[in-house]
């Protein structure tokens, strides 16, 4: 393939950035490491029929009434008052989640997968589903923006972390004339040796840290351990056969 024909690779760092983007022209991938982007791969990896993201609690409550679903979501790292179960992957296993629908609002990545809404396809991603993202991106052969949902519109850390994890796994196949995917990627080098102790100085390991969730960190930072393609289909997050 040559120069001229690669589709784009970008990074967009913020949502509060994504109107500079051409979304309609892109898959988008939403990634929110920490911790619904990894959250929802595991939970579909589990069994889970499908994960419906909405933007709202009240959204969630009357979605999981509706459909006799799980309801779930936090805002600011702790679960949101109504909801009876959380953002964490570790609430997800096999026996709860197989065969059910979980509906999810989170306080960063919910938003982005709606603004996002015009895109040819989005997809969710994180580390538990580094591959399946990066050898669908490859197949698909379309231009794609990496969306980090941040921290209130603030650029964070594990985003930008994974955006350049994916840039460097597969920048060969696209164009990449984006600075910000050029940051994310050098950035992601300078840390893979470690990332979870180069994740010690970012500000959301610290917010969740005060809660104890030293180890879903870690289990979000840790590639492949929920290795499916969550893929957005009549507004609900499916896996991709």
């Amino acid at each position: 393939m040559s120069e001229i024909t690669k589709p784009r690779l970008e990074v967009c760092l913020s949502p509060a950035l994504l109107h500079l983007f051409d979304v309609k022209n892109s898959i988008v991938v939403i990634i929110d490491v920490l911790r619904a982007t990894s959250t929802i791969c595991t939970a579909l990896h589990n069994g889970a029929a499908k994960v419906i993201p909405v933007a709202t609690v009240e959204e969630c409550v009357n979605i999981g009434r509706q459909l006799d679903a799980i309801t779930a979501g936090e805002r600011d790292g702790k679960i949101a008052d109504g909801l009876l179960h959380g953002n964490s992957p570790f609430e997800y296993p096999v026996e709860f989640i197989s065969g059910k629908v979980l509906v999810l609002t989170t306080t960063n990545g919910t938003k982005l997968l709606h603004m996002a809404k015009d895109a040819v396809q989005i997809i969710t991603g994180s580390f538990p589903n580094i591959s399946s993202v990066c050898e669908y991106l490859i197949s698909q052969g379309q231009h794609v923006i990496l969306g980090c949902a941040a921290w209130k519109d603030r650029v964070n850390m594990e985003d930008t972390l994974f955006a350049g994890a994916v840039v460097s796994r597969i920048k060969e196949h696209f164009d990449v004339n984006c600075d910000s995917a050029l940051a994310a990627e050098t950035l992601y080098e300078s840390a893979k040796s470690d990332l979870f102790g180069f994740m010690k100085k970012a500000s959301h390991y610290q917010r969740l840290a005060r809660y104890g969730l030293e180890e879903d960190i870690r289990f979000c930072l840790t590639p492949d351990g929920a290795d499916v393609l969550p893929i957005l289909r009549n507004g609900e997050l499916v896996k991709e056969k």
